[in-house]
């Protein structure tokens, strides 16, 4: 019997409540709420087994590191974790990263887009309490175009790697926003980031650029097939995404 996603969150103020969780909880998912402690958001972990954690950097007693690190060694099935901070900055956000988070979220953030993510890194249908079957069954999607970003050698650390990997994956969820890449994707992209639809363009075109510099010929291949020839040169910022959308979305429907 299908089961709804299991939230447990590391702050039971009021305030988070009334700001943050009562939406997370209309989404669909089962939240539970534990004081803002490192210490006890570890009990509970082991205890409840959630499906994902939702926490702050910087706790009492075990900052979200410590936990991370706790729970990848002494448990086998771990859960997601969503780390939140007050704020932002391409290194913090590869030390998370690295760290085992699968996404890092900042105050202020919407609790509505939030809850639709956290469906995602953990193979949920997005706005459903039910699961869905993902590539293998154990990775969410957005891992999975994470860790193909990765493999191509599009470094983590630059504006447009984010850009690409929400592209990509508003690309697998509404196929037909591919055909509308200017006057849709790179707009609904800006938004989220609070930037223009120019930068977005312009900053995936940076971060194909970079793969195609340093990334491993044998994988872009796999990839990209002809695109990479000589004669044709790196593909386009569309190319790039439809290639990467397709394969993965055949492999959704395969699976």
């Amino acid at each position: 019997m299908d089961k709804r996603l299991k939230l447990l969150v590391s702050n039971d103020e009021v305030e988070f409540i009334r700001d943050y969780g009562r939406a997370l909880e209309q989404s669909g998912m089962e939240v539970v709420y534990v004081p803002k402690d490192g210490a006890k958001l570890l009990e509970k972990i082991e205890l409840l087994h959630p499906d994902v954690v939702l926490a702050d950097l910087f706790m009492p007693h075990i900052d979200a590191f410590g936990v991370m690190k706790s729970c990848s060694d002494r448990m086998v099935n771990k859960p997601f974790f969503v780390i939140v901070s007050s704020t932002m900055s391409p290194v913090l956000e590869r030390e998370v990263m690295n760290a085992g988070a699968s996404y890092l979220a900042v105050y202020p953030f919407n609790p509505t887009d939030l809850a639709q993510r956290i469906f995602r890194i953990a193979g949920y249908t997005v706005g459903s309490k039910y699961r869905e079957q993902t590539i293998d069954n154990t990775q969410s999607l957005e891992i999975q175009v994470t860790e193909i970003l990765h493999q191509i050698g599009v470094p983590a650390h630059i504006k447009g790697y984010h850009y690409l990997r929400d592209s990509i994956i508003m690309s697998i969820e509404t196929p037909e926003i591919i055909n509308a890449v200017t006057k849709q994707l790179y707009p609904s992209v800006a938004k989220r980031y609070n930037t223009t639809s120019s930068r977005v363009e312009r900053a995936i075109r940076h971060a194909i650029e970079v793969a195609w510099d340093r990334g491993d010929v044998d994988v872009l291949n796999t990839y990209f097939g002809y695109t990479i020839h000589n004669t044709r040169g790196k593909p386009t910022n569309s190319e790039f995404i439809a290639m990467i959308s397709d394969r993965l979305r055949l492999h959704m429907k395969s699976a």
